[in-house]
């Protein structure tokens, strides 16, 4: 446990908190949390199914079928992919913990464990608190913002248990074409390596194509699961809504930990998820509409500031190069004592987050405009 710090968001909560308390008022694009509401009717499907008097006891580790077949339906619709509701599919509180949990269903003590850098973090804590070693992946502008398949060394890939994978990415906002997961297939089959694909900014996107799922790849679920997740597709993030699928055999080792470490989910808000998730496609497209404005609102300030700045084909967030001479907590910190911005600072995701911080899209328009004009403002000063 030495090795393991308060998350950062934790401490941020913290810091801002004080400020506050200080009378700085702080406009916050850090984390990645929806601003707006879920859609109005599921709102109202949680409110009759949890006036009904028979709807708060214990609820299966696996939820009702009609929820996991909702979850079925909407990979059926989006991506094109089968599930089988009975074996493929094991309900989550969030996919953090499905992620933290799968750890420690999977990880032996000394198990090499491959992870992006950058990385969502609790891929490296779960990994640390398993006993497992990880092995870091650079995520290069170069190569796409792709791992880099054949720069591992054999005797690495072959001794290691588990990759984990996260397009749309957090932090960079990067995606993976199929191609790409084809080619990931193929090398896990060749080292026995379990793939664990991460996407909860799927149908966070602004193209006209959704990001692709692994599950599209013939022969993908023998080796590998995949999260997901409704805290961003459907702005539920606080309702912890989530689910793995794919591999049978390391789905139920990990509903087996979770039999034992949690008691399943409210029933009321499983019965409002599978309403959302029968959303019409037009909702969410007039939701990424809106997103789609902030984000050209944070790119358009940032460029006429002479910011490289890439412009994200989805997720919540920008990758945003900072000054040279600065390094980036300590640049994320001047930002939000003289500026009253909050944005995170590059290196929570890992040694190569180093020189950059990620800005959020998660605030209204105005609030937007009001933060880019302070970060402008203090920026000219640097």
């Amino acid at each position: 446990m030495s090795e393991i710090k308060k998350h950062f968001f934790a401490q941020l909560d913290e810091t801002i908190a004080t400020l506050k308390t200080e009378g700085m008022e702080v406009i916050r694009l850090d984390i990645g949390s929806p601003d707006l509401p879920p859609h109005p009717s599921v709102i109202e499907t949680l409110g009759r199914a949890s006036a009904r008097g028979d709807s708060h006891g214990y609820q299966s580790h696996l939820g009702p079928l009609s929820y996991r077949e909702a979850w079925v339906g909407m990979y059926k619709d989006v991506f094109g992919v089968d599930i089988d509701p009975a074996r493929e599919i094991v309900p989550l509180l969030g996919t953090k913990e499905g992620i933290y949990h799968l750890s420690q269903a999977i990880i032996k003590s000394g198990d090499v464990v491959l992870i992006p850098d950058p990385y969502y973090p609790t891929y490296l804590r779960g990994t640390q608190l398993a006993g497992g070693e990880p092995y870091f992946m650079p995520l290069l502008a170069e190569n796409d913002y792709l791992p880099d398949l054949d720069a591992i060394p054999e005797e690495v890939a072959d001794k290691a248990k588990l990759l984990w994978v996260n397009y749309p990415n957090n932090p960079l906002g990067a995606t993976a074409p199929l191609s790409f997961y084809e080619k990931l297939v193929r090398f896990a089959e060749k080292h026995d390596i379990l793939i664990c694909s991460d996407i909860p900014y799927s149908q966070v996107c602004f193209g006209e194509n959704i990001p692709p799922s692994i599950m599209q790849v013939d022969g993908a679920k023998d080796v590998a699961i995949e999260f997901n997740s409704l805290s961003k597709s459907h702005n539920m993030a606080g309702w912890r809504i989530g689910a793995a699928v794919g591999n049978v055999p390391t789905l139920d080792a990990l509903l087996k930990l979770k039999t034992n470490a949690d008691s399943g989910h409210f029933g009321p808000i499983l019965e409002a998820a599978s309403h959302a998730m029968g959303l019409q496609p037009s909702w969410i497209q007039e939701r990424n509409a809106v997103y789609r404005e902030r984000r050209d609102i944070i790119v358009t300030s940032l460029r006429s500031l002479g910011v490289d700045v890439d412009s994200p084909q989805a997720s919540l967030y920008i990758w945003c190069p900072i000054p040279e001479g600065w390094v980036s907590e300590k640049f994320a910190m001047a930002m939000l004592e003289e500026a009253s911005v909050s944005v995170a600072p590059g290196t929570v995701f890992g040694s190569n987050g180093e020189g950059f911080v990620r800005i959020s899209i998660t605030q209204p328009k105005e609030k937007i405009e009001e933060a880019m004009q302070k970060l402008t403002d203090w920026w000219k000063t640097l």
